[in-house]
This record gives C-alpha cells, structure tokens and sequence, in this order.
C-alpha cells in the first residue's frame, strides 16, 4: 500500500495585527470510502496556450473514486496566468509560480479540468494522484 501525504503550511508575521499568523495541516490521501492508501500516479509537464486545454480528460477519469490533482504554473512573468476550470465553471488563475492541489470526484463525464493562458504558451507541472487506472492526461 503506498502512502502519500499532503502537507500545507501558511505563515506571516505581519498579516494580522493582533497575532502572527500560523496555519498547517496534512492529510492522507486515501481511495474512497476506505483506508487505503491511493497507489497511482501520473505526472508530467504541459504547455497552456490561448486555447482552452484539457489536463485531466473525465471522459477516462475514475468516476466516484479519490483523485488528486496538482497543478503549478512554471512561468516566471508575474503578470501571466493560467485559468483553470471544471467543465465551464473557472475555478481560479495561477500566476507565475502558484499552484493548486484539488480534491476531484467525477461525478460526470464531461466535468474536464482544463487550463488557458492569458497570454502566449506558459508551462505547467501536473500530477494526478488517484485510485484507478482508467485516469489519463489528455
């Protein structure tokens, strides 16, 4: 059984006025609805262009199992992003540098997670954690 562990930690000592601020957590992931842990993997590296791209294809996705994706935008001009959507809703943008790590459960076919460049092609690193074999980068 692999085991594989998500950790996230937010700081700053001048944010709040009253108090340093000190967040973290982590977390297992695990397969759906059980305690095992998730034993799959891809990762890799794609171009965002201006027009919209599928990272993660539904279509393949494990329906109603534990996926986990992780996204960063590796440019480095801070006034580029990327927007990343589910189907047609926009989740966010990631600037240059930011990144994501996004519990997914495809409850449908056609809930893509696509990314856009707001402007020329800008590289980003995936991964795709999840319990299924049926899952695949597009």
């Amino acid at each position: 059984m692999a085991t594989t562990t998500a950790t996230f930690s937010l700081s700053s000592s001048d944010l709040l006025t009253s108090a340093p601020l000190s967040i973290s957590t982590s977390n297992t992931l695990l397969k759906a609805g059980l305690q095992i842990g998730l034993d799959h993997v891809r990762h890799g590296v794609i171009t965002a262009d201006t027009t919209e791209r599928d990272v993660i294809d539904a279509t393949t996705a494990g329906i109603d199992k534990a996926n986990f994706i992780y996204l960063v935008n590796k440019e480095t001009d801070a006034t580029l992003y990327v927007t990343v959507k589910v189907k047609t809703t926009v989740l966010g943008r990631l600037y240059a540098g930011d990144w994501m790590l996004l519990p997914c459960n495809f409850d449908d076919a056609d809930h893509d997670i696509s990314v856009e460049s707001s402007s020329g092609s800008q590289v980003m690193e995936f991964a795709i954690i999840h319990e299924g074999e049926t899952l695949t980068a597009s």
